[in-house]
């Protein structure tokens, strides 16, 4: 039958001092989902358990991500975590410092309704 997808949500992370892509990635994700509320499960009596949750989190370089640190930290569904080419690095000239910038969008399926 297939899912649906039935909501999507959009956030941004970073950190500015360790270069570290999974922290600035887990920041993106959590900004991503601080802005959702979704009232419909309590109001239709659905279980979250249903609930697949698909993260696709941009990064300069993807590989330095611990996609199954950043499942554990999400709250419900069945979650996947992909990490793609995107996200910013910026780079202090006066210290050589780089700041690593994260981008992440946040879809939750559920099964197809008929």
């Amino acid at each position: 039958m297939g899912d649906q997808r039935f909501i999507i949500e959009m956030g941004m992370g970073n950190d500015q001092y360790g270069q570290d892509y999974t922290k600035a990635a887990a920041r993106a994700i959590e900004d991503a989902i601080r802005h959702s509320s979704i009232p419909m499960f309590d109001a239709l009596g659905l279980d979250h358990a249903e609930m697949r949750v698909q993260v696709t989190v941009g990064v300069q370089e993807p590989d330095k991500v611990d996609c199954d640190a950043l499942v554990a930290k999400l709250p419900r569904g069945q979650a996947t975590v992909t990490a793609v080419h995107g996200g910013l690095n910026v780079t202090n000239p006066d210290s050589g410092n780089t700041l690593v910038i994260a981008s992440a969008a946040v879809e939750a399926f559920l099964p197809k309704q008929v």
